[in-house]
């Protein structure tokens, strides 16, 4: 049985928003201001090989579509090769290799993946997904790269959720230059 989690680089506001570039918002690209050093690139590239399929948003998925294709490195052949799913009702085909898109009942595409693969099923960014994914209960852990940097503006995760959730905290790590990894389980009932 699979694992969903959902891997987010955060501001210490809570901002999600184009971390690594390319959106038109006026702190694109705001995780390169801090080096996350060694252990924080050790970090993404252990999680990455560890995944056994991504899951994505529209937006997050036409983005990464983008740019992966064309990088180089071990960390892009792993995205590249990975199994792809994307959460849409109005993309007809997908672009980026090893992509499925995933339509209908949310509920039920996640319970398929997660019977279909038996390690991780990684979201990146996503933050509606994510969202939906949060108030329908199906995150199985939650792993934030907590960056010490506030923007004062732009999309944040945790937005508009309207109904209290409570996870446990299960692992942190500081990397780099002050950016905390924290790692947390849901705690249900």
């Amino acid at each position: 049985m699979g694992k969903l989690v959902v891997t987010e680089y955060i501001t210490l506001d809570g901002v999600i928003e184009a971390p690594g570039g390319g959106e038109d918002f006026v702190h694109a690209g705001w995780t390169f201001r801090i080096k996350r050093g060694p252990e924080g690139d050790a970090f993404k590239l252990d999680e990455t090989r560890n995944t056994a399929a991504l899951l994505f948003g529209r937006v997050t998925y036409d983005g990464m579509a983008a740019a992966w294709p064309h990088m180089t490195g071990e960390l892009a052949d792993l995205f590249n090769g990975l199994p792809k799913f994307v959460v849409s009702g109005t993309l007809t085909e997908a672009s980026w290799n090893n992509t499925e898109v995933l339509r209908g009942d949310l509920r039920a595409g996640i319970e398929r993946l997660k019977s279909r693969f038996a390690g991780d099923i990684v979201v990146h960014g996503s933050p509606r997904l994510v969202q939906a994914l949060l108030r329908l209960e199906l995150i199985d852990e939650l792993r934030l790269m907590l960056f010490p940097i506030v923007l004062g503006s732009g999309k944040r995760l945790f937005a508009g959720a309207d109904d209290a959730k409570q996870f446990r905290l299960t692992s942190t790590a500081t990397v780099g230059e002050g950016i905390t990894i924290l790692t947390y389980a849901p705690r249900r009932p």
